[in-house]
C-alpha cells in the first residue's frame, strides 16, 4: 500500500471484532477500491482507491459506522451512560422481558399478552441483530449475528418466547459491554492524539498570529506562554524555563530547557515564556509518529491472535454442525423433535465465537496503549509477546548502563601543591583544548566555582597531552608515559595510577614546570539507576545479563563487577557485537539487546526484541528499535518486561476462559440442563471476562 495513492480514515462505532472484519471486507468489495486495511484497535481504516467517504459509510451502515478524514480533529461527545443507544436498547429489553415474565408467571408462557410482551422484548433488543443476521443467512455468511438470529428465530418456532427475549436482552447488554470496555482500551491513542494543541501563536515579522497547526511551517517562530502547550516540535531561541515532557517521554520530573535545546509538541511549559524555531512540519512531529507507531503496532497480529484466528475459523463451522446434529440424530433415533431441536439452538448460541476473537486483541491494545503513556514505545504485538518470553538481555555499555560523558572521579594534588591552584591552571590549559576528557576536566573545575582563568602559549602534543603557561608556571596535562619524561614520578604516585587504571578509569599526571604536581582520574561514570536495574531484572526472572561493549576489557570489567552483569564481553566492534548476539540466542534463546539506536544497529536488529535507548527526538530509534525507551530512563525496562509477561499470561486466561466456559456449558447437555439462556449467559460471561481481565493490563505500573 503505497503513501501515493492512500486515503487514511477514522471510525466511530467499531466496536465488534467480527463486524470490523465484515466492515473490511464489504469495502473491499467496493469497485472504487483497489486495498484496504482496517486496523480495529485503533479505529482506523486505509484504503487503496477513490471511494468515497459516503461509499464507506454505506459499506459499514449495518452497523452505522462512521467514517472521517483522518486529518479531521474530532472531539466525540461524551453521552451520559443511559443516553447511549445500546445501554437504552438494552433497557427497554429488560423492561419487557420483566413484564412479560410477570405476566407469564400470574397465567402461563402461553399466555397471548405475556408472549406479545416477549416479542416486543425480542424486537427491541433484537432488531440490529435481525437485520444483519438475516442478510448474512441469505448470503450464506455465518458469524455471531447468524447465529443469534438462527437461535432467536428457532426459540420462536418451537414456543420458547421467553428464552429468546432473555437471549436477546443478554446479548444486547453483552454488546454494550463490549463496545464500553474497547472504548476504553482504545482510549490511549485518543489521548495521545488530544496531547498536541490544535494551534499555536506565530511570530510571523513584527505580527503575532494564531495559526492551525497544519498551517505552521519549518523556520516559523512559536510564542509559548507560562502554562502552556508546545504545539510543534522545535529548537529553543529566546526563553529559559522547564518543560513537562511526561507525555512523550513518561519523565515524571520537568526538564530545564534554554537556548538550542530540542523541545516537543504536546509538552508544557510551566515557568517562563519561550520562544521556538520549528523544525518538524505537523505530521512529522515526535508525538505525531509516536501515534503513528502506536497504531501500526496495534493492527499488527500478534503470533497468539494469528492462533486463535486460524483456530476460529474452523471452529464456527464445527460448532454448526454440531448443533445440527444434536437437533437432528437424536429425534431420528427416537427422541423428542422439540426437546433436541432446543439442544441444537443453545449449542448454536454457545458456540459463537465472539470471546475467543477478542481475547488477544483487546490485551495486545491496551498493554501497547497503556506503554505508550508510560513513555514505552511497542512496535507490535509480536515484540510484545517476545518480551515476555526473554531469557536474557545483552546491554552496550556506553550511554546505555553508564551516562555515556566522561567525568572527573579523582582529583589528587601532591605535597606542596594547592588544590584549588592546581585545578585552575588546569582548567585554564584544558579550556583551550579539544580533547574528549578536557571538557570533563573544565567542568568539574566549574563545579568546584573555578571560571575565567586563562592559559597563554597552549600547545597540543598529539598522543601525549597539553600545555600552557597560568600565572607565570608552564602547566602540563598528559598520560602518565609522557609525565615520566617530564619529571620523576613518584612511586606513590605510579602506583595509585595504576590502581585507578585497573578500576577502568583513564589517569591523567600534572606536571608543574619541571615537578609532579597531581594525578586526575576521569571516567565515564555508571547510571545511579543502572545496579538497581539489573537487580530488579534478576528478581523477575531474567538471570543472564551481559554486557557488550568496545571498551578496554579493563574498564568493562571493572563496570560489570560493579553492576553484577552475569558475563562481559569487550573490545567489540559492531560486527563483533553482531555475532555475539547471535551465539546468545544459541545459548539462551530470546534475547533482548538495549542500546543506542544508532551505533549498535546491527546487534539490535539481530537480536530478539532491539531495545533502544533515548527515543525521542532520535529517528534511528524508533525506526531500528522494536522497542524505544523515549525518556532515556533504564528504569523502564522492567516495567516493559513485566508488562509483556502479565499481557502474556492475560491472553492465556483469557483464552482459558473463552473455551473453558463453552466446554462447561457443551456438557450440560448430556444431563440436559443447557437453556438458551445459559448458553448465552455462558458466552456474554466469557466475553465479559476476557475485556475485564485485559483491561487489568492499565493498572501495570512502573
Amino acid at each position: 500500500m503505497t503513501a501515493m495513492d492512500k486515503s487514511e480514515y477514522r471510525l466511530e462505532n467499531l466496536s465488534c471484532a467480527s463486524c470490523a472484519a465484515k466492515f473490511e471486507n464489504n469495502i473491499k468489495n467496493l469497485s472504487s477500491v483497489e486495498e484496504v486495511q482496517l486496523n480495529f484497535g485503533a479505529s482506523k481504516l486505509a484504503v487503496v482507491g477513490n471511494a468515497t467517504v459516503e461509499e464507506l459509510e454505506a459499506a459499514g451502515a449495518f452497523d452505522g459506522i462512521k467514517v472521517f478524514p483522518i486529518n479531521e480533529r474530532r472531539h466525540e461527545p461524551i453521552l451520559p451512560f443511559y443516553k447511549r443507544k445500546e445501554n437504552v436498547v438494552s433497557a427497554l429489553s429488560l423492561l419487557f422481558l420483566i413484564a412479560g415474565t410477570i405476566t407469564s408467571f400470574r397465567y402461563s408462557e402461553t399466555y397471548p399478552p405475556a408472549i406479545v410482551l416477549f416479542a416486543i422484548a425480542i424486537v427491541i433488543g433484537g432488531a440490529g441483530i435481525f437485520k444483519v443476521g438475516l442478510k448474512n443467512l441469505i448470503r450464506f455468511e455465518f458469524d455471531m449475528k447468524t447465529l443469534m438470529t438462527i437461535a432467536i428465530i428457532g426459540a420462536a418456532i418451537i414456543g420458547e418466547w421467553r428464552e429468546g427475549a432473555i437471549i436477546v436482552f443478554l446479548f444486547a447488554v453483552s454488546e454494550a459491554l463490549e463496545a464500553y470496555s474497547m472504548n476504553k482500551a482504545r482510549q490511549s491513542i485518543r489521548l495521545l492524539m488530544d496531547i498536541a494543541p490544535p494551534s499555536a501563536v506565530v511570530k510571523r515579522g513584527v505580527e503575532m498570529v494564531e495559526l492551525p497547526t497544519e498551517s505552521i511551517v519549518k523556520g516559523d517562530i512559536l510564542i509559548v506562554k507560562p502554562g502552556e502547550k508546545i504545539a510543534m516540535d522545535g529548537v529553543v531561541l529566546i526563553g529559559k524555563s522547564t518543560v513537562n515532557q511526561a507525555a512523550i517521554t513518561g519523565e515524571s520530573v520537568p526538564v530545564t530547557k534554554q537556548q538550542g535545546d530540542e523541545v516537543f509538541a504536546g509538552t508544557i511549559n510551566e515557568e517562563g515564556a519561550l520562544e521556538v524555531k520549528v523544525t518538524k512540519l505537523v505530521g512529522d512531529t515526535t508525538i505525531a509518529k509516536i501515534i503513528h507507531l502506536v497504531e501500526e503496532a496495534q493492527a499488527e497480529k500478534a503470533p497468539s491472535q494469528k492462533f486463535v484466528d486460524r483456530f476460529a475459523k474452523y471452529y464456527t463451522p464445527a460448532i454448526m454442525v454440531l448443533a445440527l446434529c444434536i437437533a437432528v440424530l437424536p429425534p431420528l433415533l427416537g427422541g423428542d423433535w422439540q426437546t433436541w431441536i432446543y439442544q441444537g439452538l443453545a449449542v448454536l448460541v454457545v458456540g459463537c465465537p465472539c470471546a475467543l476473537v477478542v481475547s488477544t486483541p483487546v490485551a495486545i491494545v491496551t498493554a501497547i496503549g497503556n506503554a505508550a503513556r508510560q513513555g514505552v514505545l511497542i512496535k507490535g504485538g509480536i515484540h510484545l509477546e517476545e518480551t515476555g518470553r526473554l531469557n536474557a538481555v545483552a546491554f552496550d555499555k556506553t550511554g546505555t548502563l553508564t551516562k555515556g560523558y566522561p567525568e572527573v572521579i579523582k582529583f589528587i594534588t601532591a605535597e606542596g601543591f594547592e588544590k584549588e591552584r592546581l585545578l585552575r591552571a588546569v582548567a585554564a590549559v584544558e579550556s583551550l583544548s579539544q580533547h574528549p576528557l578536557a571538557k570533563a576536566i573544565v567542568t568539574y573545575a566549574n563545579s568546584n566555582g573555578i571560571k575565567n582563568v586563562h592559559a597563554s602559549d597552549f600547545q597540543s602534543v598529539t598522543g601525549k597531552g597539553a600545555y600552557g603557561t597560568v600565572e607565570g608556571s608552564t602547566t602540563y596535562i598528559g598520560s602518565i608515559e609522557w609525565a615520566k619524561e617530564l619529571c620523576t614520578l613518584p612511586a606513590t604516585a605510579l602506583k595509585e595510577a595504576d590502581r585507578f587504571q585497573r578500576e577502568g578509569n583513564s589517569v591523567m599526571a600534572v606536571v608543574t614546570d619541571t615537578k609532579y604536581s597531581g594525578l586526575i582520574a576521569v571516567a565515564d561514570p555508571i547510571r545511579e539507576e543502572s545496579k538497581a536495574v539489573l537487580q530488579k531484572l534478576k528478581d523477575i526472572g531474567v538471570q543472564h545479563t551481559v554486557m557488550l561493549t568496545g571498551d578496554h576489557v579493563a574498564t568493562a570489567n571493572a563496570v560489570a563487577v560493579d553492576l553484577g552483569l552475569t558475563d562481559v564481553h569487550a573490545g567489540l566492534m559492531p560486527d563483533d557485537k553482531l555475532t555475539k548476539i547471535r551465539l546468545l540466542r544459541e545459548q539462551y534463546g530470546r534475547v533482548a539487546m538495549v542500546g543506542d539506536g544508532i551505533n549498535d544497529a546491527p546487534a539490535l536488529a539481530a537480536s530478539s526484541v532491539g531495545i533502544a535507548m533515548g527515543g525521542a527526538g532520535t529517528d534511528a530509534a524508533l525506526e531500528t528499535a522494536d522497542i524505544a525507551l523515549m525518556a532515556d530512563d533504564l528504569e523502564k525496562l522492567p516495567y516493559t518486561i513485566r508488562l509483556s509477561r502479565k499481557t502474556l499470561r492475560i491472553i492465556k486466561e483469557n483464552i482459558m476462559f473463552a473455551l473453558g466456559l463453552k466446554i462447561i456449558a457443551l456438557l450440560l447437555i448430556i444431563p440436559g440442563w443447557l437453556t438458551l439462556w445459559i448458553a448465552i449467559f455462558a458466552d456474554m460471561g466469557a466475553t465479559l471476562l476476557v475485556v475485564l481481565n485485559s483491561l487489568r493490563l492499565l493498572r501495570v505500573h512502573k
